[in-house]
Formats: C-alpha cells, structure tokens, sequence
C-alpha cells in the first residue's frame, strides 16, 4: 500500500498478517491474468516493467500521469503523491514509438506540482472523446483551474461539480473522478448520488443524455466495489469489450448488466489485491493509446 495516498484514497486497506512479497506476487498474477484476458480476444496491450531503481507503488496505474490522443499529442500530470512523479518515465515514450505510434507533440502540465495544485490524468478527468466533453469532480486532486486548462489546450467542454462518500460516517471528497463514473462510446456508468448539490447532479446527467449517451445508475456501496471504474476496449474485429474486475461486476444487478452487454462483452478478472492495497481497479490499470499509428 502507498501510505503517501492514503490521505484521500479511502478505497485503500491494509492487508494485514500477509508478508509483502506475497502481496507483490498475488498483485502481480492479477496484473498478468487482466493482460491475459485482453490479448485473448485480440486487444493490443503494451506492458511496460516496472523499474527496481524508483519506489512506485502505484505504477500499476499509469493512467494518472500520463494520457493519449488521436492528434498525436502526449499529456504529462502533476501528481499528488510525490512517490509517483517518478513513475513518469520517458523511455515509455520510446517504447510506443518503436511499436509504430506517432507522437507529434508532448503538453506537460508537470510544474503545477511547484504550487500544490494537481490534476492526475484520466483518473480525475472522464473524457468522452466523441462528443469533446470533459467531467470532473473536483478534490485534492483535481484541481479546477488546470482542469479548465487542459479543456481550452484540447478544445473540450468542461462539466465541473463535486462528489462525496462516505468514510467513518463522515462525507469526504470522491479522490478520482473515474473511481464513480465512467463514459463508454455509447454509455455511462455514474453514481448520481454521490453528487450532493441537486443542479450539479442534473447538469451531469443533462450533458450525459444529450450527447447520447444511455445512464446507467450504479448506487454508493457499487461504487465501493469498484463497479463505475470500468473501460470499453476493441478487440479482434472492432468488437467491443467492457473490462473491469470480478468484484465490479459482482455488485452489479442483472438489469445493469443487460445494459451495459448491449454494447459490449463484459470482460472480468479477480483484481482483489490491486483493489485494496492500490484504491484503484481495472479502468486505473490502462493508459488507452489513441496515438495515430506509423502507416510504414
């Protein structure tokens, strides 16, 4: 577990009377079984090792420091945690331009760390690409005027509001957007009720039908199951995949899995270990690569 997140990850628990290596093996079979799930129905992954040089115990989650896009440009996230700046690596960006992915530009958002302010990539933001509409909720780690930033610099439409659970009876800020809602080409996954002001709430759900979106309402404790923390991936033949973990996909109703199986196969894997030392499932797992590919 990274004790530097647990300030506002309250998804994070401390496996007690199990060594660290065995956790660190048991995390690493999940990691491999996901992988393994994905490349079986023809989703291209690309696996970076972690490096034994830096502590990053949350490398496992590459998608808060970093993101793609379909014009070529890479994005750089100011992070909370200190310990995971280092996981920002550019020999990664090597790696994907030797698979044939064209990085034309990289934005770097990086120096806000100097002032205290973050914004921790698409953890914080939940992006739908198709209609360029941005959501965030804001918390310690999301910050409102990078967010307004990055929307300007990507010619996005902001949708600012605030989400709460509940921690030892107390409401306390959700820490990543993504932990509560998610946007899939067709769908959304949201908890609604985590957002506590009644126009916030409607505008989300407002932007959400009107960019075409079905609302597929999950409550606070699916939430806690990591049931919104999911992503929708193309495998062999442009067929689409809904991944998330075993526990995910076991807090869901029958009716909301018949939603969500209207626009894709559910893929699921057991990610226990990753989810209660890391605070985080299978969405904060990948990085998706929208980068243009080299048509050599």
């Amino acid at each position: 577990m990274n004790e530097q997140t647990t300030a506002n990850n309250y998804f994070q628990k401390e496996i007690s009377g199990v060594l660290p290596a065995a956790i660190n093996a048991k995390a690493q079979q999940e990691f491999d079984g996901l992988v393994s799930q994905l490349e079986s129905v023809g989703v291209q992954v690309v696996v970076v090792d972690d490096t034994l040089e830096t502590d990053t115990p949350d490398s496992v989650f590459p998608n808060n420091w970093i993101s793609f896009h379909a014009n070529g440009d890479v994005v750089l996230y100011p992070m909370f945690a200190e310990n995971r700046r280092a996981e920002r690596r550019d020999d990664i960006l090597d790696l994907l331009e030797e698979k044939g992915f064209v990085i034309e530009n990289s934005i770097d958002f990086t120096s806000a760390e100097e002032d205290g302010l973050f914004l921790e990539g698409t953890g914080s933001l939940v992006l739908d690409r198709v209609n360029a509409i941005a959501y965030c909720a804001l918390s310690p780690r999301a910050d409102e005027e990078l967010f307004i930033e990055f929307c300007e610099d990507f010619d996005y439409a902001p949708v600012i509001f605030e989400a709460f659970h509940t921690v030892d009876g107390k409401l306390e800020l959700v820490y990543h957007t993504n932990v509560m809602m998610s946007i899939g080409e067709h769908f959304a996954v949201i908890c609604a009720d985590m957002i506590a002001d009644k126009k916030e709430r409607k505008m989300v759900l407002d932007n959400l039908r009107a960019s075409g979106k079905e609302v597929i309402l999950i409550s606070e404790k699916q939430v806690n199951h990591f049931a919104a923390n999911l992503l929708e991936v193309s495998g062999t033949d442009d067929k689409r995949y809904i991944v998330m973990s075993t526990t995910a996909f076991e807090s869901l109703h029958q009716n909301q899995i018949a939603q969500l199986e209207k626009y894709g196969s559910i893929l699921k894997t057991n990610l226990q270990t990753i989810e209660s030392c890391g605070g985080g499932s299978a969405r904060c797992m990948m990085a998706e690569i929208f980068l243009p590919k080299n048509s050599l």
